[in-house]
């Protein structure tokens, strides 16, 4: 989950917000391919779509098919697929627009740093994963974006691109989750420990945020509707990429916190990203070894090159199995 207030990117926890971190009946099991296309210019697009009755903030560059989703994590907005990290890096949205078409769009609520707050219309909260799903497929039918598509999922983010994938199994081709949140992490803490941490990991705002249409999601609500999902309907065997964090969450901000949660945590994280990398055959799994949780401002070319992966694997399927049988490289 978390894009969560809970464990910060170090080089932003100098501002005075803490960016939101941590924050089935059987379908055929027949991967949706898109054949390698010229890309055909393509203008960028940097501005607000009506939905229907409120506007959702989208940003599009670059040309080529299959096209690229990116969903960010808990309370964060489309920015943090391209805030700098390492001066000179290439951060994952442009670097995504250099192999293919590539978007990403602000859920309401969301922010960057307390001076950038969401570009979309405000909406009532709490909400749930059923909502941004519902919001995400308005948003791209109405932008008239073509699917299927490559959904990329950092925290948080990563249950709804499950979750969407699931509501709308024909529009995914393939998948990314970087260091992404599920119902396992639940699964593998006592009451007390998750009760604690969906406290100042869900509920409690960041320290010094004044910003009352702050994005808020009922996790419970949504663990039950991404459970029911997957039972209806399962995952189906897409290119899927999963990169977990290889360093532990900053928890200073919540001290003091019990001695054990720490240790609790990094467990429960660690067992459900291995649930995850088995969801379905031949998924990848990679440990971005000098990243905390914010692997796409640390290691952005970890990100960027598992794209390029899946892309290749969505326009030539047999790609995959090769290079789900070659070592994994750790940039």
């Amino acid at each position: 989950m978390h894009s969560f207030n809970l464990f910060l990117w170090k080089s932003l926890a100098a501002t005075a917000l803490f960016l939101a971190l941590i924050a089935c009946g059987k379908r055929a099991q027949v991967q949706p391919t898109v054949p390698p296309v010229t890309p055909a210019p393509q203008p960028d697009f940097a501005g607000l779509v009506n939905i229907g009755g409120r506007k959702m903030y989208l940003e599009c560059r670059g040309a080529g098919s299959p096209i690229v989703i990116l969903e960010s994590g808990y309370r964060n907005d489309a920015d943090i697929w391209s805030v700098q990290g390492e001066p000179g890096a290439t951060m994952v949205l442009p670097g995504v627009s250099a192999i293919t078409r590539v978007s990403a769009y602000d859920r309401p609520g969301t922010i960057l740093d307390n001076t950038h707050f969401s570009r979309s219309d405000p909406v009532a909260m709490p909400r749930t994963a059923r909502d941004v799903v519902t919001d995400l497929h308005a948003l791209l039918h109405a932008a008239n974006i073509p699917g299927p598509y490559v959904l990329v999922g950092h925290s948080l983010g990563g249950l709804f691109v499950r979750l969407y994938a699931s509501t709308y199994p024909d529009n995914v081709a393939g998948m990314v989750l970087v260091d992404a949140f599920s119902e396992w992490v639940r699964d593998g803490m006592t009451s007390d420990q998750w009760t604690l941490y969906k406290r100042f990991g869900f509920k409690d705002p960041p320290p010094g945020l004044v910003y009352k249409d702050l994005e808020t999601i009922d996790v419970d609500i949504s663990f039950d509707q991404m459970t029911k999902a997957k039972t209806v309907h399962p995952l189906r065997s897409i290119s899927l990429v999963v990169i977990s964090k290889g360093l532990p969450f900053d928890l200073s901000p919540w001290q003091p916190l019990p001695a054990d949660f720490p240790g609790a945590l990094e467990s429960a994280w660690k067992a459900a990203q291995e649930k995850l990398a088995a969801l379905v055959p031949n998924a990848r799994h990679i440990v971005a070894t000098k990243s905390s949780h914010y692997v796409q401002i640390e290691q952005p070319a970890l990100v960027i090159e598992a794209v390029r992966q899946v892309i290749g694997a969505v326009r030539a399927p047999p790609s995959w199995t090769v290079l789900s049988a070659s070592p994994t490289p750790t940039p």
